[in-house]
Formats: structure tokens, C-alpha cells, sequence
């Protein structure tokens, strides 16, 4: 559908300084990609060289560090991205029965990407609406609970809480590794993509998994069943181990993953990201709160995502139009998520994003809502 985008200019004084809220590929800290480019001979090297192998241990340690892992947690990457890890995952670390949460689009492909899977049986999907989240449920035949700690399409967090039941708690990070305060007790594996807090670029997936997981990676690789090499967890730990990947992977991705762990780690670790991030939240949050056309699409104040947040509009305020004029004016991917079809605007809130500038983008809104009439 073709939007006709009125020529609305937003004031300067108005403007965020920095106009990137995009829930990923997010924001990217200048001062990395600078650091970057005074690295030219980091690119085009062999991966299996030191230089790189360098950024691959200090990624693991750093991880190890920034979340407090336990001893006998390991961190995994691959190549991929979290898509490419749910099929490996169902390859190689689901036994023979899951359990998934369903209320975003995201958990529901994790879901599926398990239900095709012939070798498994039938996964159990516990599904709620969208904008809130349903809990785990002890059951027994279940070996693998799949939890998701941000559901980036929604705008809706959870807290992570082991299930009272033997079995694996999986959880899918992506959207909150980095910003969200999470305890390794309560988790076997948590695994993301380093495009959003992270501030890196995607094709890469990282996986913090404690000895029980380790065990049950080894476990099924030494089984007959057949897993290609390129989703093979035992694989990628093996790699992991000698801090490289299974096959090439993205030079930059890695550098600028290494760059934003330890400029996290200097500025506090992850209690400041995570604060930094509710520092955001509020500011939009209470926004939409005084606003009289905006509220949070999440209801439940305690499940709004404070580092992807949807805000739905009052039908009389188009919000793709808004976000249109905003990108016009510098202000850029704010749009909802295209399958969720609602009027509202979706905005990340990632710690590499200055207070200021939310405050900036909430009187940026305002402004063009005022103009649209």
C-alpha cells in the first residue's frame, strides 16, 4: 500500500541527535564503527588466525563475564543467525519432546520449526494473545522447555523462572540479551543474535549453555542421528572451543559484537544496560501515558518490553503515516511489525540509545500529530 506523506518538517530543536530506533538491525554506536574502520587489516583475514581467534575468546569471556555464568557454562556461537539455531536446535539439543510459549510471531516460528521436525515428537504449543504471555507448564515426556525473554514483534517481556520439572529451559534472547537482566540459574541455554543490544550485525548466533545443556548436545551427537554439520551443536562447540566457527564467518560482525560487550562491561555490565533501558522505557512509557491518541498495546504494565515497545495509535492518527514524516525527517524505523497489523508505532529502546534523544523522538511525535490535524 502506497502512503502519501505529507511535507511536514520537524524543528531542529525538536530533533533526537541520533534518530535510529529500529528493533533490529538497531543502533550501532558510531565510536565502534570508527574503532572498526581504523582496523583495516581485521578484514579480509582468516578466521582461524589469531587475530581473529583474539575477538572469538574475548567475545566468550566477556559473555561469561557480563551475565555471570557459572563455571561449567560455556558460550557457543554459529553461523546463522537465531533462525538457523532453531533448526539446530531441534537437531541437536531437543530429545524427543518440547515445550513452547506462542504469543509473537518469533516464538511461534520456533514452535514450528520444531512441529516439521520427523524425527521429534509433537511439540506441546501453549499459546496466548497477543500482547501478553502464557507460562511454562510442567509436563511430564517434556525434555525441553522453549521460553522467550523479549518477543520483539509484540513488544511484550517475561520474566525467565525455571519450570518446577527436570528438562532443558531454552530461551530465546535475542531481543533482550544485553538489556535484560536475566539469573544463568533459571536458564540452560540463552541464545540471540547480536543485531539489537549488541549492536552488531545479524548472520551470527551466540548461546550462553550451561554443563546440563553441554552434556545433551554431546549426548545426541553421539547418537546415529543424522544432523548436517553446519547445524550441529557439537559441532559449533567444538569450534567454540577453539574460538572460531565451523565456517567463515562475518569479520565485522565479530568485532563490533566484541566492541559493544566490553564498552557494556566499562560502562557497568548489565545491571547499567538494563537500567539504561528502563530509563528509556519510562520516558516513552509515561508519554504515552499523558498522551490522549497513544497507549501501550501491552496491558500488563510489568510485561511492556523496555527495550522494544509497541505504542498503538487512536484509529484517527495514521500511524504508518507518522512514521513515514518521521523518516522523512531523520527519525527512522519506528514502523509496527508489517505481520502484526495494528495502528501503532514499534520503537527500540536499546542502552546505546540516549534518554534524551526518546524524550526528543516523544516531542518529534507530537509535533507531526499535531500538524496531521
Amino acid at each position: 500500500m502506497t502512503i502519501s506523506v505529507p511535507d511536514i518538517r520537524i524543528p531542529a530543536d525538536l530533533l533526537p541527535a541520533d534518530g535510529r530506533f529500529g528493533s533490529g538491525p538497531a543502533k550501532v554506536r558510531e565510536e565502534a564503527v570508527a574503532d572498526l574502520a581504523a582496523a583495516p587489516s581485521f578484514l579480509g583475514t582468516s578466521h582461524r588466525r589469531p587475530a581473529v581467534k583474539a575477538v572469538v575468546r574475548n567475545i566468550r569471556e566477556g559473555l561469561a563475564d557480563l551475565f555471570g555464568l557459572p563455571a561449567d557454562y560455556e558460550v557457543l556461537l554459529g553461523n546463522g543467525g537465531a533462525t538457523a539455531f532453531w533448526d539446530a536446535a531441534a537437531l541437536g539439543l531437543i530429545e524427543r519432546k518440547s515445550q513452547h510459549l506462542s504469543f509473537g510471531v518469533f516464538s511461534a516460528k520456533f514452535a514450528a520449526a520444531v512441529a516439521g521436525a520427523p524425527h521429534l515428537e509433537a511439540p506441546e504449543i501453549i499459546v496466548s494473545e497477543y500482547g501478553t504471555h502464557p507460562l511454562p507448564i510442567p509436563s511430564a515426556g517434556v525434555d525441553t522447555y522453549a521460553l522467550t525473554h523479549n518477543e520483539t514483534t509484540t513488544g511484550v517481556r517475561m520474566e525467565i523462572r525455571r519450570p518446577d520439572a527436570p528438562g532443558l529451559v531454552v530461551v530465546d534472547a535475542t531481543s533482550a540479551a544485553g538489556a535484560l537482566r536475566v539469573d544463568p540459574a533459571e536458564f540452560d541455554v540463552y541464545y540471540f543474535s547480536p543485531q539489537k543490544a549488541f549492536g552488531s550485525d545479524g548472520g551470527l548466533w551466540v548461546a550462553a549453555c550451561s554443563g546440563a545443556a553441554v552434556d545433551r548436545i554431546e549426548r545426541i551427537g553421539a547418537t546415529d542421528r543424522y544432523v548436517p554439520a553446519f547445524l550441529s551443536l557439537e559441532v559449533a562447540l567444538e569450534n567454540s572451543r577453539q574460538f572460531q566457527t565451523y565456517n567463515t564467518p562475518a569479520l565485522a560482525t565479530l568485532f563490533l559484537l566484541d566492541h559493544q560487550i566490553e564498552w557494556i562491561r566499562s560502562m557497568g555490565g548489565l545491571e547499567w544496560a538494563a537500567s539504561r533501558a528502563d530509563r528509556n522505557a519510562a520516558a516513552l512509557y509515561e508519554w504515552a501515558g499523558r498522551s490522549d491518541f497513544a497507549f501501550p498495546f501491552v496491558g500488563e504494565p510489568g510485561d511492556r518490553s523496555p527495550v522494544t515497545a509497541t505504542i498503538d495509535f487512536d484509529p484517527g492518527v495514521p500511524a504508518p503515516v507518522v512514521a513515514s514524516v518521521l523518516r522523512a525527517n531523520g527519525i527512522v524505523d519506528t514502523e509496527s511489525y508489517r505481520k502484526l497489523g495494528r495502528n501503532q508505532l514499534r520503537i527500540g529502546l536499546w542502552p546505546a540509545i540516549e534518554t534524551a534523544d526518546v524524550e526528543a523522538l516523544t516531542r518529534s511525535i507530537d509535533f507531526v500529530v499535531e500538524r496531521l490535524g
